[in-house]
């Protein structure tokens, strides 16, 4: 700084300064400064000598205290402070979490290197308007949205900060809250710069991260994105021996292969589907009631006695939920084939 007569960034400073101009929300903004602050903290140095005893003298025990050592003290009550804030929008989170898996809503998380186009493709599946851009950590704070996905109905879907190689740890730590919502997700979504040369690079940084913040048994689907700017490559889903998909080939700029992730998403969170036909007496209006509320009725007639005979379509689930409340009396309802 004394020769080039400007500010000098290490690497970390310089992410965290990036992260400082990204952050948009309350939380984006607490996470950074905490950041910030355990940085600084094991870096301060002696700014002004002739303030080296701030307190001190007559009644006082000792030499007192140096401007160090005040601002040590006044880093930590802030980092502290910062904590208990952090803390309560930790609860609220998991509060939202707890709710949606009572609901059994599965969530699905975005993750992959920054700059992987991770945000434009949430835009795309959800049409959501989150902020993207070409540039580095673009998301800071998740962001959380409905998606309708066939056969399985609503699942969350959830954007989250991009990673990075050597991701400094303050940094992983201070946005715990964050990362939560990729530990808790019951499917990850890689997104993976097919047009990057460091594309192998950039994803075992990714899986090292994951590692770190005890997400690296979440299952995996990869979304190769930015196919458009790689010579041959077309929209697909690749399958592994067992035709179970691992890998999607997109354009989430394009809005190329958007209905392949849908579909992937379909096979990998779909549960095993029950179709059958049901004869519904009138005197059991409230079962007819509670298909049409599952949205699972295909089709429904009238039979010859005047009873309602329903084509329904549900997982497996939901069918040992109706068997649970009305019992053996739904096996008599099954018309058989």
């Amino acid at each position: 700084e004394a020769v080039c007569k400007c500010r000098v960034l290490d690497r970390t400073g310089l992410i965290l300064d990036i992260f400082a101009q990204r952050a948009r929300t309350h939380e984006g903004k607490l996470q950074v400064e905490l950041a910030q602050l355990r940085h600084i903290s094991t870096r301060l140095v002696r700014g002004w000598t002739h303030l080296e005893r701030q307190k001190g003298g007559i009644g006082l025990r000792g030499p007192g205290e140096t401007q160090l050592e005040t601002d040590r003290r006044l880093i930590r009550g802030r980092i502290k402070n910062i904590l208990k804030r952090l803390e309560k929008v930790q609860k609220q989170r998991e509060q939202g979490r707890r709710a949606r898996k009572k609901a059994d809503i599965p969530t699905v998380s975005l993750v992959g290197y920054t700059n992987a186009g991770k945000s434009t493709l949430f835009n795309r599946l959800t049409e959501a308007g989150v902020y993207a851009a070409d540039q580095l950590f673009a998301t800071l704070d998740p962001t959380l949205r409905k998606l309708a996905v066939e056969d399985i109905g609503d699942v969350i879907l959830a954007d989250t900060v991009g990673f990075i190689r050597h991701l400094p740890h303050d940094l992983v730590a201070a946005f715990k809250a964050t990362l939560q919502e990729t530990q808790e997700a019951d499917l990850l979504l890689h997104v993976v710069d097919v047009s990057d040369e460091q594309q192998q690079n950039n994803m075992d940084q990714v899986a090292e991260v994951l590692e770190e913040i005890d997400a690296g048994d979440v299952p995996q689907l990869i979304i190769c994105n930015k196919i458009d700017q790689v010579d041959g490559a077309e929209p697909r889903i690749d399958y592994d021996d067992n035709e179970k998909p691992i890998r999607v080939w997109v354009s989430a700029q394009q809005g190329l292969g958007i209905e392949h992730v849908l579909e992937a998403l379909r096979q990998i969170l779909g549960p095993q589907m029950v179709e059958l036909s049901l004869k519904i007496p009138h005197s059991m209006g409230k079962l007819r009631g509670t298909l049409y509320r599952w949205n699972c009725v295909t089709s429904e007639d009238v039979n010859k006695n005047g009873e309602l005979a329903l084509q329904v379509r549900m997982s497996s689930v939901d069918w040992q939920r109706l068997h649970k409340a009305y019992g053996n009396q739904l096996d008599d309802l099954v018309i058989p084939e």
